[in-house]
């Protein structure tokens, strides 16, 4: 039965009458459901139809992946709501037969299946998983300012119960194989080795289609229905306004109207994605999907992988480096002075483990992984060597200078500094060429950026490994020229900066940070200086203001001075209560009409400017540096994206009108005007 001119499904039915379907996008290393992979399964499936199997068993070709999702870029390309609408209906159509098929039908999941990919799933009747910690599954549909659209938010209420299911999208988490089996995502699990044959085996003796619970159908009755959603909406509110996210609230209202009703509600979805792929927040967060893919896809793959890394400085940074490093698979040591300061970062590191492992032999096996070297002995034999001590020049070359001889002739030579100049570090190097600057953000687990530094020096090669490393440790690589602040510290810098100038004209603390918050920062310019540590906010200040002629941050000074560094030391611009802000009350002033743009548009001004001077290779990179490593608005699509939108010519004349009543820093940058062009 399997045509070699069918280049998606491949159709084979065994000596016992099973019919296996397995999905194989040629050349490509995951699957997506592109238009042409559907009208494929819908022949493969009226093919189904008249052979009539004892069963069938949908499973992938690709070894890790059962189904990534939709085709984004294809759906990306759409412009008119009727024709979004009508493809999705087809989608659904498509689904919807291989749900009618008369016979048991079971999905066999090796590894993610995900937004289209579950919905196709969840149009079997049955779903086996590999039981292990490459599955994941989930509805992350939220996370392109859409919701599902073949059939989920249907067939997952139907299944699920809304509470679990509406969470499952809402949330656009994923869940481990076990988490699935947990809430009756799927039936069963199996080894992966063994999947298929379980596969067969389950469609063969089917246990009885699962339903959702009785409490849960109850709670999907048109009387409850309103309540429940309600507090749905006060939930999300918490995390995302309404005008900057309308796809969670619209998947709410979907709900609470329709409440998975199989006449109504396939066709309600459509429509509703239909209008949600035109808003400008499905835009611009489908753009952020390619520029994280992007930033991906670089690294080359003949560079080699790291298999020891040796970081020197086991304070809060280079700690939680050594332990990202060890998590992420990598023999791993880190050196300090003394037995003493490791210690603390090997506790850290340990907590760490116990919340991202959950296997104990793994988690054993991980934390085995990760040691001491307080003489640094391992230097001698490592990949990857990361200097991670204090932000000292002189300190820090002078570490170079006595492990260079040392050092394996291929092993990278990294630096964790957040600011220091490249070529500057370099100078103490026989070879300045071997020296990188790898730049974590705090807290590295959290925080998927490392910006990848290079000097005029660095040898082509090295800065090479050192972005195939970022990918190695899953994070995502901007390489950059070094420059004062390099990209995220410098763009960050007079944002920061106008927000002491606003306190000082008399603004509450509070409100400039709620001006922040509305435009869609994750945090306001005040909570974030007291995060990431006054100290070193003065530091970066001073190192930005010399080389720029601007003064330095008014008023920092003083508070370190007082020992009040933000939220490490309990108190900065804040007093911190159990790691959160106690903001004061605004008092009575209202704040000033132009309170956003004097936190904005020096941010925009300032990348504009880095765009300039060539310290990243183009706008796009910049954007997604910001995004991801700073939170920056990911709805608004980056501070370039979001300046185009608004305009260049607008901006340009807000930032003079600013200069004139604020003073010359808000002058526009000569960039602007290559940004037009």
């Amino acid at each position: 039965m399997n045509d070699p001119t069918q280049p998606f499904w491949q159709l084979v039915t065994d000596e016992q009458g099973v019919a296996h379907l397995r999905f194989d996008v040629p050349g490509e290393s995951a699957n997506t459901l592109s238009q042409a992979a559907m009208e494929a399964l819908d022949s493969r499936l009226a093919e189904l139809e008249r052979a009539r199997p004892r069963a069938v068993i949908v499973a992938s070709g690709k070894p890790r992946g059962f189904i990534a999702g939709a085709d984004i870029k294809e759906f990306s390309r759409l412009e008119d709501p009727g024709h979004t609408y009508e493809l999705v209906r087809a989608g659904q159509s498509v689904l919807d037969r291989l749900e009618a098929l008369p016979c048991p039908t079971v999905a066999a999941i090796n590894g993610f299946a995900l937004g289209g990919g579950l919905e196709l799933a969840l149009a079997c009747r049955h779903r086996i998983a590999a039981d292990d910690d490459d599955v994941r599954l989930g509805l992350p549909e939220v996370m392109l300012g859409i919701h599902p659209g073949f059939g989920g938010t249907v067939r997952s209420v139907r299944l699920l119960g809304p509470l679990a299911a509406m969470d499952l999208m809402l949330t656009g988490r994923n869940l481990r194989a076990r988490q699935a089996l947990s809430i009756g995502l799927v039936d069963r699990l199996a080894p992966r080795a063994e999947l298929e044959s379980a596969a067969v085996a389950l469609a063969l003796a089917p246990p009885q289609r699962r339903r959702a619970p009785l409490r849960a159908r109850l709670l999907n009755l048109a009387p409850l229905r309103p309540l429940v959603a309600a507090q749905m909406r006060k939930q999300v509110a918490r995390r995302a306004r309404r005008e900057h996210y309308p796809a969670p609230y619209a998947l709410i209202e979907l709900w609470r109207e329709h409440g998975a009703d199989l006449r109504t509600g396939y066709e309600a979805e459509a429509r509703s994605i239909a209008e949600l792929f035109r808003t400008p927040t499905s835009r611009n967060l489908v753009r952020v999907f390619f520029l994280q893919e992007r930033l991906k896809g670089l690294g080359s793959k003949s560079a080699g992988k790291a298999s020891h890394v040796h970081v020197i400085g086991a304070g809060v940074m280079g700690g939680d480096i050594a332990a990202w490093c060890a998590l992420r698979g990598l023999e791993t040591t880190v050196q300090d002075r003394a037995l003493e300061y490791v210690t603390p970062a090997l506790e850290r590191a340990r907590a760490l483990f116990a919340k991202r492992v959950r296997d104990p032999g793994e988690r054993e096996r991980t934390t085995a992984r990760l040691t001491a070297d307080v003489e640094g002995a391992a230097v001698a034999q490592s990949d990857v060597v990361i200097e991670a001590i204090s932000e000292n020049a002189e300190a820090k070359r002078a570490l170079y200078s006595g492990i260079e001889g040392r050092l394996r002739p291929a092993a990278i030579l990294a630096t964790n500094t957040s600011s220091l100049m490249i070529e500057t570090l370099a100078s103490a190097l026989a070879d300045q060429g071997r020296l990188v600057g790898l730049h974590f953000f705090n807290p590295v687990a959290k925080m998927p950026l490392v910006e990848v530094v290079h000097g005029e020096a660095t040898h082509p090669e090295v800065l090479e490994r050192a972005v195939a490393f970022t990918r190695q440790i899953d994070k995502l690589p901007l390489p950059c020229r070094s420059a004062p602040g390099f990209v995220v510290n410098r763009i960050l810098m007079p944002y920061m900066v106008e927000a002491v100038h606003c306190a000082r004209d008399g603004v509450a603390l509070a409100a400039i940070d709620r001006a922040a918050v509305n435009f869609g920062m994750p945090m306001g310019p005040v909570e974030l200086a007291d995060t990431v540590g006054l100290d070193v906010a003065l530091h970066v200040g001073r190192i930005l203001s010399e080389a720029s002629g601007q003064a330095a941050p008014e008023g920092l000074a003083d508070l370190v001075a007082a020992g009040k560094l933000g939220k490490k030391s309990g108190e900065g611009f804040y007093r911190w209560q159990d790691g959160k802000p106690i903001k004061p009350p605004d008092g009575d002033t209202p704040p000033p009409d132009d309170l956003e743009d004097r936190l904005i548009l020096p941010l925009l001004n300032e990348s504009v400017a880095v765009l300039r001077e060539r310290i990243i290779e183009d706008g796009d990179l910049l954007d997604a540096g910001v995004i991801f490593g700073t939170g920056f608005a990911p709805f608004r699509g980056g501070p370039l994206q979001y300046a185009r939108t608004r305009g260049v010519e607008r901006i340009t004349a807000r930032l003079e009108e600013l200069a004139r009543t604020h003073g010359e820093r808000f002058t526009p940058d000569a960039g602007w005007s290559l940004l037009v062009a």
